[in-house]
């Protein structure tokens, strides 16, 4: 059987003639061909079985992933708390009137600049100057009546009842004297009785003048002419504080500007009815502005005043006409104010930013964005935060690239973020190589290939589909 079925298969191979004609073999043996057909199949199968199993018993290639690294350096970090801001005026002034009168006069408009103490506007003061004049009238009056009653004859009485006063002193001592040396004498018997009674009637008439004379000098410094001049004093204060009134709402009708600064709101025409209580003017000292922010209170306290500061309006600062070439958005100002109590709506601090504003560029109401220096910390180990991963169980850390060319896993302590830096307080060194793109779901220990970003961003046919480089690029992934 062997042999014929060589000889069958020699036939069939044989059947092919020079010319490339077949020719056909004996019924026999082509049976016989046809009939070992299934048995070559099957011992194809079974080769190809056999050289697949061979295959998949290899050993696998490690895998090797592209990714980009970036040095850790040592640089100055700054840690800045930014907020959403407000501007207000370093100065605001909305005058008010203190009596409801006509505008007479306006002497400014939206816009002027004016200095303190300016007139800016005047009201009708008829009636008030005619009561000022009036009540001056009254004043002058009273000081008239005053000086006569200053200058009146009391001086004159008070010296008169002064003199009888003395005089009349030295007659009771000169009465007592005779009385004395009369009773003396009558004690002695050398003079008769009604010497000496006439001796102490002369005494008591002297003493009852001396009492008469000092109480009308008593009553002189003491009596009317004192309550006429206290009552000429108090007329004369009376009528001195009418006229000062009156010269004060009479000074109401002139409105002056009580700072320095631009007017921005004049809402009245001349002849309208200016009310007492309503604002008629307002002026706004916008040489600086203040930032007002609300800010949580753990940033809060990383502030003080005196830190330095940038204000930045967006749009407004870049869109202006004047501006000058390579001039910065950011305005320089710093901290002025840093409340000691939270705002108890809304549990934040009160953070003032102040800056200088010369141009007049920005203006009072706008919403800017500050962002306020806390700290800086010189010579910090320094990495892209986009190498910084976060672990399961919150935990931060990096891949390094190692000299074994695998990457390897570190658990790091982030500090201070200033864009798109952060500081690394534990874990790495100055000069270690972290990986920053690629990074995300690299397990531990895995083989690496350094890829420049550069020529990666720059080379279009690494992402080509029908290249040769994109073919290539296709081959890696699949590895």
């Amino acid at each position: 059987m062997r042999e014929e079925g060589s000889c069958t298969v020699r036939g069939l191979w044989q059947a092919r003639s020079c010319c490339g004609h077949w020719q056909l073999p004996s019924c026999a043996r082509l049976g016989r061909a046809r009939a070992l057909v299934p048995t070559l199949a099957l011992a194809a199968i079974v080769v190809v079985l056999v050289s697949a199993l061979g295959c998949s018993g290899e050993k696998e290639t490690e895998p090797t992933v592209g990714v980009q690294v970036v040095a850790a350096k040592k640089a100055t970090i700054e840690q800045t708390v930014a907020s959403e801001a407000i501007l207000f005026p370093l100065a605001q002034s909305a005058i008010v009137p203190k009596i409801s009168a006509p505008v007479q006069a306006f002497y400014v408009n939206r816009g002027s600049k004016v200095h303190a103490g300016q007139l800016l506007a005047k009201l009708e003061s008829h009636d008030l100057a005619a009561a000022a004049q009036d009540n001056q009238g009254s004043y002058d009056q009273a000081q008239a009546a005053y000086a006569i009653a200053t200058a009146s004859t009391l001086p004159e009485e008070i010296q008169k009842a002064q003199g009888d006063t003395q005089a009349a002193k030295l007659a009771l001592e000169a009465e007592q004297k005779l009385y004395d040396s009369r009773q003396d004498l009558y004690k002695q018997g050398a003079l008769p009785r009604k010497d000496l009674d006439q001796a102490t009637v002369s005494l008591s008439q002297a003493r009852t003048q001396y009492e008469i004379a000092q109480h009308h000098v008593d009553a002189l410094m003491a009596g009317g002419k004192q309550e006429e001049v206290k009552s000429a004093k108090g007329q004369l204060q009376s009528a001195k504080g009418k006229y000062l009134g009156a010269e004060a709402q009479l000074s109401y009708s002139e409105i002056r500007s009580p700072i320095s600064g631009v007017v921005t709101d004049r809402p009245l025409y001349p002849g309208e009815m200016a009310a007492a209580g309503t604002p008629l003017l307002t002026v706004m000292d916008t040489t600086s502005v203040v930032a007002r922010a609300h800010i949580p209170q753990e940033q809060a306290a990383l502030l003080k005043v005196g830190d330095k500061a940038t204000v930045v309006v967006a749009g407004a600062v870049s869109g202006v006409a004047d501006k000058a070439p390579g001039e910065d958005d950011a305005i320089e100002g710093k901290v002025t104010v840093v409340s000691p109590a939270l705002d108890p709506n809304s549990t934040t601090v009160e953070v003032w930013v102040q800056a200088k504003n010369p141009k007049g560029r920005l203006r009072p109401g706008t919403s800017v964005r500050i962002s306020m220096l806390a700290r800086s910390v010189p010579n910090a180990v320094v990495i892209p935060s986009a190498a910084v991963l976060t672990a399961p169980d919150g935990t931060s850390y990096v891949m390094v690239a190692g000299s074994d060319n695998k990457a390897h896993q570190k658990t790091v302590k982030a500090g201070i973020r200033q864009g798109e830096q952060v500081q690394i307080l534990e874990g790495l060194a100055e000069g270690d190589r972290v990986v920053v793109s690629g990074a995300y779901g690299l397990p531990d220990n895995t083989k690496i290939r350094i890829e420049a970003a550069a020529a990666a961003e720059s080379d279009p046919t690494d992402h080509a589909p029908g290249g040769a480089a994109g073919g290539k690029g296709t081959e890696k992934d699949a590895q």
